[in-house]
């Protein structure tokens, strides 16, 4: 189980689903954005300024639930969020445990708990005003947002957000990589140091 944690849009989905197609057997990718609590009981208007950069706005209980279950090798049903109304579809989606799973998202390193089930930790870092750039595209172009609101909501949540929760987990970080580096070149540093790591695990094992 990997943990890819960082700010938003450092580049953390690209550099997932590119290293799930290095990995030496079959994979899945896990993003923490599926994970967002359903606001139906709110009006739309509300559901566009809820606080969706604090580690409450996700729903921990189910993640760590999905995560164990996927540990034990098992199928288990994730929820599948729509973005633009801020709730999840009535329908989830199984997930099936595989050689590798990588569990993505801002996130993925905050909690103890889940930490604890993760093989490897990495984090993955890019400059302040490359994460803005890039959530503009993002968000106008796939959860219908108009580039003011995007604007306001970095200022008033995704920056503070970053700084109070986020910026600390990157310490839990078994390895740091350049979010705005080449993808390629990312990846590859994360599956050598995997190797190493399985070298060092090995070599444990022998000496004992």
């Amino acid at each position: 189980m990997i943990g890819l944690a960082g700010p938003s849009c450092s580049g953390k989905s690209t550099l997932a689903h590119h290293l799930a197609n290095l990995l030496p057997g079959p994979t899945t990718v896990l993003s923490l954005d599926a994970y967002y609590r359903d606001l139906a009981q709110l009006p739309l208007a509300q559901r566009h300024h809820f606080n969706f950069d604090h580690p409450d706005a996700l729903d921990y209980d189910l993640l760590l639930h999905n995560l164990e279950g996927l540990a034990r090798g098992q199928t288990v049903k994730k929820p599948v969020y729509l973005f633009p109304e801020h709730v999840r579809a009535p329908q989830g989606e199984q997930i099936q445990a595989g050689a590798y799973l990588i569990i993505e998202g801002l996130f993925a390193l905050y909690w103890e708990a889940i930490r604890s089930l993760l093989h490897t930790r990495i984090y993955s870092a890019a400059d302040d005003s490359i994460c803005l750039q890039r959530r503009l595209q993002r968000d106008t172009r796939e959860r219908g947002r108009t580039p003011a609101s995007v604007l306001a909501q970095y200022e008033q949540s995704v920056r503070p957000m970053y700084q109070q929760h986020l910026g600390p987990t990157r310490e839990f970080a078994d390895l740091v990589v350049n979010g705005e580096a080449p993808v390629e070149q990312s990846a590859a540093t994360i599956l050598a140091h995997i190797d190493q790591s399985r070298s060092v695990k090995k070599n444990k094992r022998t000496d004992r």
